[in-house]
């Protein structure tokens, strides 16, 4: 098995490179990791702790925790370490708390022994499911700490099928998970492994912190103009498809913060609605007399909604729902497309009655309604629940002894 996961490996890396010459984010990929290993600052005597993140989710999940190690040593070495382009481009918009920001060089046996011994990281920390074999193993190899952050395990997953053989012996690798839920914990000891914390999702802690350091903005703020702002968050185009309809056929105030922001999506999102103002050209409009608002921008939602009254955030139709804490931490209702099975705090706030799953522009109408309906009571019962489930960094660092931070 782990001769044909190398040939899978290797297999990945063509198919990157050939989609490279016809799909932007695949070149993206392919480029940010040439000549990778050039140019890389001096690390010797270093305490290296590397975190790696698949994307910016990720990044968001594991910050609470890079910022209590650094506080407990000062000293450390942060190294972070991203396999999407996405993550790439945008992690500046967040703290700079790393020394070293970089792509996983792909994981190859000869990439992985390479990066592990030019590094020769202390503790290592893979943010909630992506596991490489080869970084890994050599890791482990090399004597690091390896730990499992706001992982989240589910029954379709390559661990627990017939063939998962060499990714269980992978798990057993870890020093510790810190799992999201009873579930993840479940199946871990299903497959023998009990070297498991319920910690929950740092995200929680995330986006407290992001609540309480919010900076005004008075562009939104003079677009809101006092009036009730429904937010659209993320949005892909099957979610747009859902909900242009319905903002041509009502007056409310709407903010659209798509999660591509190339020219050719805006401008497909202006055409549709030719009275929507882009943020990057209203300095000189009186945003106070105008309905909608496209944020085509980075870096500016999450402290957007602070702003609004209800919130849909987008992925919901692919099966890469965003960030839906953001908005409920401020109290905003939310309302997303229906493949949320990866993403269990979705399931969460549809049980709690502060989350709608919709499919349709009518289904999406229904849940507006029964939100404006019921906002009252809704909001508090969310805001409760966000700040109830904060703390997995605090037990994390707890149950972690070992650390020689």
């Amino acid at each position: 098995m782990y001769f044909l996961y190398n040939i899978g490996i290797f297999f990945l890396g063509i198919g990157m490179r050939i989609a490279s010459l016809f799909h932007p984010k695949a070149k993206e990929w392919v480029d940010g990791r040439k000549d990778i290993f050039e140019n890389l600052p001096t690390v010797n005597g270093e305490h290296v702790v590397w975190f790696h993140c698949a994307s910016l989710g990720e990044f968001d999940q594991g910050i609470p925790l890079m910022k209590k190690i650094i506080e407990r040593n000062p000293q450390v070495f942060l190294l972070v370490t991203f396999y999407s382009p996405s993550g790439m481009k945008f992690y500046q918009k967040r703290e700079r708390i790393a020394d070293l920001v970089m792509y996983l060089p792909l994981d190859t046996k000869s990439n992985a022994k390479k990066f592990i011994r030019y590094f020769k990281p202390k503790q290592a920390f893979f943010v909630k499911y992506e596991f490489w074999y080869n970084f890994i193993h050599q890791a482990k190899k090399n004597g690091s700490e390896i730990y499992n952050v706001s992982g989240i395990f589910r029954e379709d997953h390559r661990f627990f099928k017939w063939y998962g053989g060499i990714f269980r012996k992978l798990l057993r690798k870890f020093d510790w998970f810190f799992v999201q839920n009873e579930k993840s914990k479940e199946l871990l000891e299903s497959i023998n492994i009990q070297n498991v914390t319920i910690s929950g999702d740092s995200r929680f802690d995330r986006v407290i912190e992001n609540k309480e350091l919010v900076v005004a903005n008075e562009k939104i703020e003079k677009f809101k103009n006092n009036e009730d702002l429904f937010i659209i968050g993320s949005s892909w185009e099957e979610d747009e498809e859902i909900l242009i309809p319905w903002i041509k056929n009502q007056a409310k105030k709407v903010l659209i913060a798509p999660h591509n922001v190339d020219e050719n999506h805006i401008l497909a999102i202006c055409k549709q609605l030719p009275e929507a103002i882009r943020y990057t050209q209203s300095d000189t409009i009186d945003l106070a007399q105008k309905k909608v608002l496209i944020l085509d921008t980075i870096g500016q939602l999450a402290n957007a909604y602070t702003y609004g009254n209800i919130a849909y955030v987008g992925g919901g139709f692919s099966g890469s729902l965003h960030n839906i804490l953001e908005p409920a931490v401020f109290g905003l209702p939310v309302i997303f497309g229906p493949n949320h099975k990866r993403f269990p705090e979705g399931q969460a706030f549809i049980d709690n009655g502060f989350g709608f799953s919709i499919s349709t522009t009518e289904e999406f109408e229904k849940a507006y309604q029964i939100i404006t309906g019921n906002f009252e009571e809704i909001s508090p019962k969310e805001v409760e629940f966000v700040a109830g489930n904060t703390g997995a960094s605090d037990r994390i660092m707890k149950k972690i002894k070992t650390l020689s931070f």
